[in-house]
Formats: structure tokens, sequence, C-alpha cells
């Protein structure tokens, strides 16, 4: 199942900048190597703003609810961090289902 992933990142007034990027660029590792395997489809950082976009591929809705809650900056500062999650139906199925409606 594909899944568009919308994430929102604060961080809180007693912590800097360069914790901050401390934290991302951990997570940052982990996007790539989930990139690397697939998980990921791809995904895009916002510009001028601390959201990150992701298209991932997963079998399940526990699957995602699972490597969201393992996801490091979620361990490390998940109060902060707000998803959006949107399942996905590939736009060929749906093409398809609309052309099988016009024959009944």
């Amino acid at each position: 199942m594909l899944y568009h992933l919308d994430f929102h990142v604060e961080y809180s007034a007693n912590m800097s900048q360069k914790d901050l990027f401390k934290i991302w660029a951990k997570e940052a590792d982990a996007a790539l190597d989930a990139k690397a395997v697939g998980v990921v489809v791809d995904l895009w950082k916002c510009v001028g703003t601390r959201r990150v976009i992701a298209i991932v591929n997963v079998d399940t809705p526990d699957t995602l609810d699972q490597i969201l809650l393992d996801l490091p900056i979620m361990q490390e500062m998940g109060q902060h961090v707000q998803v959006e999650v949107t399942p996905l139906r590939r736009y060929e199925d749906f093409a398809a289902d609309v052309k099988e409606r016009l024959k009944s």
C-alpha cells in the first residue's frame, strides 16, 4: 500500500538548532536507508520550512504505524513532530475502475 506522509517538525525553545540538526541527521540516514531498500518510494524537503513529504510503500497500516514509532526523530522529539498520513491509490487502478463503471 502506498501512503503520502507529510511531516511537520517543530522544536522547543530549550533546543538549539544544532541539537535539532543532530537528530535530523540521524533521521536523514534512516530515511535514505529506507529509500535504498524500497520502503520509501521518494521524499522531499520543502524549502524554507521544517517540512518533509514522503511516499512510502508498506504492506499494512500496522507496519506503517510501527515504522513511524521507530523513527529517530519520533523517538527523540516525537512531541514536536506532526505527521499527516494519506493512503494512496494508483491512478491506473482508479482509471480502470472508472472505465469499468461506464460499461454498466
